[in-house]
C-alpha cells in the first residue's frame, strides 16, 4: 500500500505550490488590512504571461515564472488605486479584477492553445532524495517546489520576528493609530497588495509552465477562490496555511489515482472534491466565531484614506 500512496503524496506537494504561492499573498494583503478577492484573474493573468513569455523568448520555464510574477503584481496595481487611493469598494474592485483577467487571459491566449513546454525536471537533493518513503515525497521535486517552501519560511519570519510584521498587523487592526503615529498605511498596504498580486501571478504562471505545461483558457479553474477560502481556513496564520494548501493539493490530486488506489467514486464527484472541502472547511471555520474574531485583522476590507 505504501508503494502506491507515495506517488500520491509526491504530487500533493506539486498540486499545493499554486494554491501555497497565492495563499500566502492573499494573506499577506489581508493582515495589513485589504481584501483583494481578484486573486483568480490575476492568477490567470500571471499564467497567460507566463507562458507566452516562455515560448516567445525561448528563455524556459524561469523567464515565465519571472514575467507571470510582474504580469501578476501589475494587476494588483490595477486593484490598488481604485480601492486604496480612492477608497472605492475593494470586494467589487476585487470581483473587477478577476473577470478582467478571465477575459484578458482568454484573449491573449488564443494564440498559445497549440503550444507547449518541456516543463522543469525534478531537482533530488543529494543524500535526502535517498531517504526511504520521505526522500521520493519531499525532496525529489522539482526547484518551484523548494522554492514555495522557502517563500512560506520568509512569509512567517517576516510576520512573526520582524518589525515590519508588527507594521502590518497594526495597519490591518487600526489604519487610523497608524497614522496617526507617522506610519505610511497607504504605502503599507499598497506593498502587500502588490506583493499578494505578484504571488498569484508566480502560482498562475507555475500552473502553466511547469506543472501542465501548456496553456488552457480557464486553467487556474478556481485555485483563486480556493486560496482565498484558506487564508480564513488557515485563520490569517502562515503554518496554519501551508497544512491547508497540503490538504487541498492533496483533495486536489485524489481524482488522478483514485482508481489506483481502490476507490470506486464517480469521476465526477471526484473532480467536485476540491470545491466541495473548500464549502465544508468554510463552514465549520464559520462557526468558531470566536477563533474568527481574535485573528480576523480588525480594518479588512474598509477603506482608509489619510486626512
Amino acid at each position: 500500500m505504501i508503494e502506491l500512496l507515495i506517488p500520491v503524496l509526491a504530487a500533493t506537494l506539486g498540486a499545493a505550490t499554486p494554491l501555497l504561492f497565492a495563499g500566502l499573498g492573499e494573506l499577506v494583503t489581508e493582515r495589513s488590512g485589504v481584501l483583494n478577492l481578484g486573486v483568480e484573474g490575476m492568477m490567470l493573468i500571471g499564467a497567460i504571461a507566463g507562458f507566452a513569455c516562455a515560448v516567445d523568448t525561448g528563455l524556459g520555464a524561469w523567464a515565465g515564472l519571472a514575467a507571470g510574477t510582474l504580469a501578476g503584481a501589475a494587476s494588483a496595481l490595477l486593484f490598488a488605486i481604485p480601492a486604496l487611493s480612492l477608497a472605492a469598494n475593494q470586494a467589487a474592485c476585487g470581483l473587477a479584477l478577476t473577470i478582467f483577467g478571465v477575459g484578458l487571459s482568454a484573449f491573449i491566449g488564443q494564440s498559445y492553445v497549440s503550444y507547449s513546454l518541456p516543463g522543469m525536471q525534478p531537482l533530488p537533493i543529494p543524500l535526502l532524495a535517498q531517504i526511504p518513503v520521505l526522500g521520493p515525497i519531499f525532496f525529489q521535486q522539482s526547484a518551484v517546489v523548494y522554492l514555495s517552501v522557502i517563500v512560506f519560511g520568509v512569509v512567517w519570519w517576516v510576520l512573526a520576528r520582524t518589525r515590519l510584521g508588527l507594521l502590518l498587523k497594526a495597519v490591518g487592526e487600526s489604519p487610523e493609530a497608524a497614522h496617526a503615529i507617522g506610519y505610511p498605511v497607504l504605502l503599507v498596504r499598497y506593498g502587500a497588495t502588490l506583493f499578494g498580486g505578484a504571488m498569484a501571478g508566480l502560482g498562475g504562471a507555475y500552473l502553466s509552465t511547469v506543472y501542465t505545461p501548456l496553456w488552457v483558457q480557464n486553467m487556474v479553474a478556481g485555485r483563486g477562490w480556493i486560496a482565498i477560502a484558506l487564508v480564513v481556513f488557515a485563520t490569517w496564520k502562515p503554518s496554519r496555511l501551508l497544512l491547508g494548501a497540503y490538504l487541498f493539493g492533496g483533495v486536489t490530486i485524489l481524482q488522478f489515482h483514485a482508481q489506483t488506489l481502490g476507490i470506486k467514486v464517480p469521476v465526477q464527484l471526484l473532480a467536485a472534491l476540491p470545491y466541495v472541502a473548500t464549502i465544508v472547511v468554510l463552514v465549520l471555520i464559520s462557526r468558531d466565531r470566536r477563533l474568527l474574531q481574535l485573528n480576523l485583522p480588525a480594518s479588512l476590507g474598509k477603506p482608509f484614506l489619510p486626512g
